[in-house]
């Protein structure tokens, strides 16, 4: 497997291509009881400078415990079983409570969550800034995965499972 390690402006659009092909991440915070808190969150946005951006509750647990944090680290987990695709990411997170910002990043989708869209009062953003990531990327369908899990089984060689490496932020 090959194994990359990917530098500020290479690894920031690696990283906007794995958040757009993914969507949906797994937002985890830590609570007061230092206790891990996973929950799915929409990517809103990844910006030219590895900030990612997600709409939330201003009184929801995760601000909360974003808030509580002595480092406000959080990890966000992409997963696209169907592509192939995972990304294990490590950043801080601050709140935001920017209208001109939500207006830029709002999207009809946002309605879902809050009904009164930009006029919502407990509508914020939450702020990632990326310090890293790991990522997992095999181009190949679950098919071709397998039949090249069976002919390393048959030839015996390491089976390949394509690209894997470290996006760098700082």
């Amino acid at each position: 497997m090959e194994h990359t390690v990917l530098e500020h402006q290479e690894a920031i659009a690696k990283l906007r291509k794995f958040a757009e092909d993914v969507n949906i991440c797994m937002f985890t915070t830590l609570t007061e009881a230092c206790e891990l808190n996973t929950r799915p969150m929409a990517t809103a946005r990844v910006d030219d400078d590895a900030t990612i951006w997600f709409f939330s509750n201003e009184f929801s647990g995760k601000t909360t415990e974003v808030q509580h944090s002595d480092d406000q680290t959080v990890y966000l987990l992409y997963a696209h079983p169907g592509k192939n695709i995972y990304v294990n990411l490590i950043g801080s997170c601050e709140i935001v409570r920017d209208k001109a910002k939500m207006k830029e990043l709002y999207s009809p989708v946002i309605k879902a969550w809050f009904p009164d869209g930009l006029n919502d009062p407990d509508m914020c953003l939450l702020k990632v800034s990326a310090k890293e990531a790991y990522y997992w990327n095999s181009t190949s369908n679950k098919m071709v995965a397998f039949l090249h899990m069976l002919k390393a089984i048959a030839t015996g060689e390491q089976y390949d499972e394509g690209e894997t490496g470290k996006l760098e932020f700082e």
